[in-house]
């Protein structure tokens, strides 16, 4: 793939967009904002797919099943999406070189809320038998090649463009779309579960939320692209070099790189969706808790996790962004030893199941607040536009992807210990990883 100024590679549409914008003026309050809102588009869809995959996906898509065969059959398929991400990544990186920035960035976001929106629509497998699952697990390669292909720089651009002083403060403001999405969807399913029918619910209850995302999606998409029009972005692009390469070139002069930084998350991501998507599994597999309610206590969780992430910015910008993740891969272990130890801590009492969910989200938005400093600061930057979006999806699909499947199953077999020993295979990765790459201590 050969590496072309956005001026040239961009589509007629395009330059004349950046014409039109030509009076605007990029500032780094509008590329956060901008971020923000593209990030929790995101992590809307995706925990959407993910919610729905415990309270709905194992009856209407796998009634012949038992619940917990249904619910990891639902696992299985929500795990496509990060298999599919890398390969999204490296497709849309073609795009982008031949047809611009924006041409990808719109084909991506209308595909990833066409995808999402589009799962509202499915008929039950009591309607048309195998095929709806088929068609389930088709959207859901969409939602993550999609995914893939949504990577704009701007979370890149902000971090080359922040003062030295404060980048940990700047590095945090994309991971804040984290939590703003689980809020919006959980309060979502929270709303219909506990004012409807469990019958209306399963019926068409359910499928709201999905079809919001086409319209969250489309305010995501002239958010970003207001900003990517502006010929004062394209400048800054330029000045830092955030345009694609090719894979090849990339393996050749950061291969190690990529798999360190693709190592350095794996605790926050381990614990990723051992916050948010399991323990909806786990309580309604073996808890009289309602769901509305539990998704109330993880949307209060969410809210602590938000702050979390604002306080690890201001942290890192006072002992380094390698120090902080250094600690919270700490933490999260003694979190996991915690669950090794003493298991029925998150069992059938309710009180155990809030404290572990708010510590979790806490612990989850202090480490999580930092990793996208830590993915792409290895990188150069001719290389970080591409390296960064690699990275990240491989960090997704190592520590996140297949979570609430294997622990799920695990759990089941063995007990609720499982939970605490893949945690701290996690903490154990990123402290691993942070000590073979001193990066981050010369930076910072």
């Amino acid at each position: 793939m050969t590496t072309n100024p956005a001026s040239a590679n961009s589509s007629a549409l395009e330059r004349d967009a950046q014409v039109a914008m030509s009076h605007q003026h990029v500032s780094p309050n509008d590329i956060a904002l901008g971020v923000v809102i593209g990030r929790a588009s995101e992590y809307f869809d995706f925990f959407v797919f993910g919610i729905a995959s415990v309270l709905v996906f194992p009856k209407v898509f796998f009634p012949f099943a038992d619940p917990l065969t249904g619910t990891l059959y639902s696992f299985a398929i929500f795990a496509l999406a990060f298999v599919a991400r890398p390969i999204g990544s490296i497709l849309f990186m073609k795009i982008h070189d031949r047809y611009g920035r924006g041409v990808k960035l719109t084909t991506a976001l209308f595909l990833l809320g066409g995808s999402t929106a589009a799962i509202s629509f499915l008929p039950s497998y009591n309607s048309i038998g195998q095929v709806s699952i088929e068609l389930l697990a088709s959207l859901r390669i969409l939602q993550g090649l999609a995914l893939g292909g949504a990577w704009d720089g701007l979370a890149s651009l902000l971090a080359l463009n922040a003062p030295r002083e404060r980048r940990g403060w700047y590095a945090m403001i994309p991971q804040l779309g984290a939590p703003i999405g689980f809020m919006v969807s959980s309060a979502l399913f929270s709303f219909f579960a506990v004012n409807l029918s469990s019958e209306d619910f399963l019926d068409w209850g359910w499928r709201f939320p999905f079809f919001c995302a086409f319209t969250i999606n489309v305010v995501a998409l002239f958010a970003r692209l207001r900003l990517i029009a502006t010929p004062e972005f394209t400048r800054l692009l330029d000045k830092g070099h955030l345009q694609p390469v090719g894979v090849i070139d990339l393996a050749r002069h950061h291969a190690l790189d990529v798999w360190i930084g693709a190592f350095v998350p794996l605790a926050s991501f381990a614990l990723f969706h051992l916050v948010t998507i399991f323990p909806i599994a786990w309580n309604t597999l073996h808890s009289d808790r309602s769901a509305g309610d539990f998704l109330m206590v993880q949307f209060s969780g969410a809210i602590i996790c938000a702050g979390a992430v604002a306080a690890s910015g201001l942290i890192a910008d006072q002992i380094g962004r390698r120090n902080i993740l250094i600690i919270t891969a700490g933490l999260i272990a003694a979190f996991a030893f915690g669950s090794i130890l003493a298991p029925l801590i998150f069992g059938e009492n309710a009180i155990g199941q809030t404290i572990y969910v708010n510590v979790g989200f806490m612990l989850l938005g202090l480490s999580y607040g930092q990793t996208a400093g830590a993915v792409t600061s290895r990188l150069g930057s001719r290389y970080r536009y591409t390296g960064a979006a690699l990275t990240s999806d491989l960090a997704w699909l190592f520590g996140a992807g297949f979570a609430p499947l294997v622990v799920l199953y695990l759990a089941d077999a063995y007990g609720l210990a499982v939970v605490g020993v893949y945690l701290l295979s996690g903490a154990l990765a990123t402290l691993l990883a942070l000590f073979l790459d001193r990066s981050e201590m010369r930076q910072m």
